[in-house]
Protein backbone atom coordinates (compact mmCIF):
# COMPACT_ATOMS: atom_id res chain seq x y z
CA UNK A 1 0.00 0.00 0.00
CA UNK A 2 1.66 3.43 -1.30
CA UNK A 3 0.07 5.13 1.03
CA UNK A 4 0.77 3.03 4.49
CA UNK A 5 3.57 5.13 6.08
CA UNK A 6 1.26 8.48 5.96
CA UNK A 7 -1.43 6.16 7.61
CA UNK A 8 0.94 4.67 10.01
CA UNK A 9 2.08 8.07 11.03
CA UNK A 10 -1.41 9.71 11.39
CA UNK A 11 -2.22 6.39 13.34
CA UNK A 12 1.00 7.19 15.88
CA UNK A 13 -0.07 11.04 15.63
CA UNK A 14 -3.67 10.19 16.85
CA UNK A 15 -2.41 8.06 19.86
CA UNK A 16 0.34 10.57 21.21
CA UNK A 17 -2.41 12.67 21.14
CA UNK A 18 -4.30 10.80 23.16
CA UNK A 19 -1.38 10.45 25.64
CA UNK A 20 -1.45 14.12 25.80
CA UNK A 21 -4.91 14.71 26.23
CA UNK A 22 -4.88 11.61 29.28
CA UNK A 23 -2.46 13.54 31.50
CA UNK A 24 -3.49 17.07 30.77
CA UNK A 25 -1.41 18.41 33.95
CA UNK A 26 1.37 17.11 33.00
CA UNK A 27 2.05 18.54 29.97
CA UNK A 28 0.18 21.68 30.57
CA UNK A 29 2.97 22.04 33.24
CA UNK A 30 5.24 20.75 30.96
CA UNK A 31 3.86 23.54 28.15
CA UNK A 32 5.07 26.30 30.53
CA UNK A 33 7.99 25.45 31.71
CA UNK A 34 8.86 25.28 27.79
CA UNK A 35 7.81 28.73 27.45
CA UNK A 36 9.72 30.07 31.15
CA UNK A 37 12.90 28.03 29.63
CA UNK A 38 12.92 30.02 26.22
CA UNK A 39 11.86 33.43 27.64
CA UNK A 40 15.09 32.75 30.60
CA UNK A 41 17.32 32.10 27.08
CA UNK A 42 16.85 35.63 25.63
CA UNK A 43 17.87 37.31 29.46
CA UNK A 44 21.50 37.91 30.09
CA UNK A 45 23.39 36.26 32.77
CA UNK A 46 23.50 39.12 35.15
CA UNK A 47 19.55 39.51 35.15
CA UNK A 48 18.75 36.36 34.52
CA UNK A 49 19.95 35.46 37.83
CA UNK A 50 18.47 38.33 39.51
CA UNK A 51 14.96 37.40 38.01
CA UNK A 52 15.06 33.61 38.93
CA UNK A 53 16.68 35.04 42.68
CA UNK A 54 13.04 36.92 43.56
CA UNK A 55 11.44 33.17 42.29
CA UNK A 56 13.56 31.66 44.68
CA UNK A 57 12.86 29.57 47.67
CA UNK A 58 15.71 30.46 49.41
CA UNK A 59 15.52 31.63 53.32
CA UNK A 60 14.82 35.70 51.80
CA UNK A 61 12.23 34.35 49.76
CA UNK A 62 10.41 32.20 52.32
CA UNK A 63 10.57 34.95 54.88
CA UNK A 64 8.93 37.78 52.77
CA UNK A 65 5.98 35.85 50.57
CA UNK A 66 6.43 32.28 51.09
CA UNK A 67 3.40 31.34 49.09
CA UNK A 68 4.41 33.29 46.08
CA UNK A 69 7.92 31.62 46.29
CA UNK A 70 6.58 28.45 46.66
CA UNK A 71 4.39 28.46 43.90
CA UNK A 72 6.50 30.25 40.95
CA UNK A 73 9.45 27.85 41.63
CA UNK A 74 7.98 25.55 40.51
CA UNK A 75 7.93 27.06 37.07
CA UNK A 76 11.21 27.48 36.11
CA UNK A 77 14.52 25.88 35.13
CA UNK A 78 17.82 27.21 36.74
CA UNK A 79 20.67 26.65 33.89
CA UNK A 80 18.88 23.36 32.38
CA UNK A 81 17.63 22.55 28.97
CA UNK A 82 13.97 21.77 28.49
CA UNK A 83 14.32 18.09 26.58
CA UNK A 84 14.93 15.99 29.84
CA UNK A 85 12.17 16.88 31.26
CA UNK A 86 9.56 16.22 28.76
CA UNK A 87 11.31 13.03 28.64
CA UNK A 88 11.15 12.43 32.62
CA UNK A 89 7.28 14.02 32.77
CA UNK A 90 6.30 11.49 30.23
CA UNK A 91 7.96 8.75 31.98
CA UNK A 92 6.96 9.43 35.49
CA UNK A 93 4.17 12.60 35.99
CA UNK A 94 1.81 11.46 32.94
CA UNK A 95 1.86 7.51 34.05
CA UNK A 96 1.38 9.19 38.03
CA UNK A 97 -1.28 11.51 36.49
CA UNK A 98 -3.62 9.05 34.33
CA UNK A 99 -3.59 6.71 37.22
CA UNK A 100 -4.54 9.12 40.00
CA UNK A 101 -6.28 11.62 38.22
CA UNK A 102 -5.16 15.18 37.91
CA UNK A 103 -6.17 16.38 41.65
CA UNK A 104 -4.88 13.43 43.31
CA UNK A 105 -1.65 14.06 40.99
CA UNK A 106 -1.58 17.51 41.87
CA UNK A 107 -1.66 16.85 44.85
CA UNK A 108 1.21 14.82 45.52
CA UNK A 109 3.12 17.20 43.47
CA UNK A 110 2.60 19.89 45.62
CA UNK A 111 3.07 18.69 49.49
CA UNK A 112 6.20 17.22 47.99
CA UNK A 113 7.50 20.43 46.84
CA UNK A 114 6.43 22.71 49.45
CA UNK A 115 7.25 19.57 52.16
CA UNK A 116 10.45 19.31 50.74
CA UNK A 117 11.33 22.97 50.35
CA UNK A 118 10.35 23.95 53.91
CA UNK A 119 12.26 21.22 55.55
CA UNK A 120 15.52 21.47 53.50
CA UNK A 121 15.29 25.19 54.01
CA UNK A 122 14.48 24.78 57.58
CA UNK A 123 17.44 22.86 57.86
CA UNK A 124 20.00 25.27 56.82
CA UNK A 125 18.94 27.94 58.61
CA UNK A 126 19.78 26.09 61.55
CA UNK A 127 23.23 25.15 60.13
CA UNK A 128 23.34 29.03 59.66
CA UNK A 129 22.21 29.72 63.30
CA UNK A 130 24.55 27.29 64.53
CA UNK A 131 27.79 28.32 62.00
CA UNK A 132 27.42 25.37 59.89
CA UNK A 133 26.57 27.05 56.79
CA UNK A 134 28.07 30.57 55.80
CA UNK A 135 25.16 33.22 55.91
CA UNK A 136 25.27 34.25 52.29
CA UNK A 137 23.21 30.85 51.94
CA UNK A 138 20.34 32.07 53.27
CA UNK A 139 20.28 34.10 49.46
CA UNK A 140 20.85 30.71 47.58
CA UNK A 141 19.45 30.37 44.34
CA UNK A 142 16.94 27.18 44.55
CA UNK A 143 13.89 27.00 41.66
CA UNK A 144 12.87 23.62 39.96
CA UNK A 145 10.55 20.97 40.22
CA UNK A 146 12.96 18.11 40.98
CA UNK A 147 11.12 17.95 44.61
CA UNK A 148 7.68 17.51 42.84
CA UNK A 149 9.26 14.78 40.27
CA UNK A 150 11.29 12.86 43.30
CA UNK A 151 7.60 12.61 45.29
CA UNK A 152 5.83 11.50 41.44
CA UNK A 153 8.91 9.01 41.26
CA UNK A 154 8.01 7.79 45.08
CA UNK A 155 4.51 7.25 44.56
CA UNK A 156 4.28 5.34 41.58
CA UNK A 157 5.83 2.34 43.57
CA UNK A 158 2.24 1.78 44.44
CA UNK A 159 1.17 1.57 40.65
CA UNK A 160 3.67 -1.91 40.05
CA UNK A 161 3.18 -5.08 40.32
CA UNK A 162 4.28 -7.00 43.43
CA UNK A 163 6.80 -8.53 42.44
CA UNK A 164 8.72 -5.22 40.75
CA UNK A 165 7.85 -3.24 43.97
CA UNK A 166 10.84 -4.16 45.94
CA UNK A 167 13.53 -3.67 43.33
CA UNK A 168 11.78 -0.25 41.85
CA UNK A 169 11.33 0.98 45.73
CA UNK A 170 15.15 -0.29 46.30
CA UNK A 171 16.21 1.85 42.70
CA UNK A 172 15.05 5.15 44.12
CA UNK A 173 15.94 4.94 47.95
CA UNK A 174 19.30 4.05 46.41
CA UNK A 175 19.09 7.29 43.29
CA UNK A 176 18.27 9.66 46.03
CA UNK A 177 19.77 8.00 49.52
CA UNK A 178 23.47 8.03 48.14
CA UNK A 179 23.79 11.71 47.23
CA UNK A 180 22.59 12.35 50.83
CA UNK A 181 25.07 9.99 52.54
CA UNK A 182 27.90 11.12 50.07
CA UNK A 183 27.31 15.31 49.68
CA UNK A 184 24.82 16.08 52.36
CA UNK A 185 23.49 19.12 50.52
CA UNK A 186 20.20 21.04 51.76
CA UNK A 187 19.17 20.15 48.18
CA UNK A 188 20.18 16.31 48.52
CA UNK A 189 17.95 16.67 52.11
CA UNK A 190 14.88 18.04 50.34
CA UNK A 191 14.87 15.09 47.81
CA UNK A 192 15.29 12.49 50.19
CA UNK A 193 12.22 14.43 52.14
CA UNK A 194 10.46 14.33 48.86
CA UNK A 195 10.93 10.82 48.35
CA UNK A 196 9.39 10.47 51.99
CA UNK A 197 6.65 12.35 51.65
CA UNK A 198 5.50 10.64 48.10
CA UNK A 199 6.07 7.13 49.73
CA UNK A 200 3.23 8.75 52.35
CA UNK A 201 0.72 9.72 49.95
CA UNK A 202 -0.55 5.79 49.77
CA UNK A 203 -3.96 6.33 51.02
CA UNK A 204 -4.18 9.09 47.95
CA UNK A 205 -3.41 5.78 45.72
CA UNK A 206 -6.32 3.33 47.42
CA UNK A 207 -9.54 2.71 44.99
CA UNK A 208 -7.80 4.28 42.24
CA UNK A 209 -9.48 2.83 39.12
CA UNK A 210 -6.78 2.09 36.80
CA UNK A 211 -7.47 3.82 33.51
CA UNK A 212 -7.01 1.05 29.97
Amino acid sequence: MPFSPLVRARGATRRVWAYVRSAPGTYVWLALLFVTTVALRQMSPAFEEQFLRQRSTNLHGLSRNPVRVLISSAFWIDGATWWPYALLYSVFHAPAERWLGTLRWLAVCAAAHVLATLVSEGLLAWAIRHGRAPASAADTLDVGVSYALAGVVAVLTYRLPGRWRGPYLFAVLLFYGLPLAVDRTFTDVGHAVAVLVGLGCRPLTRRVRSRP
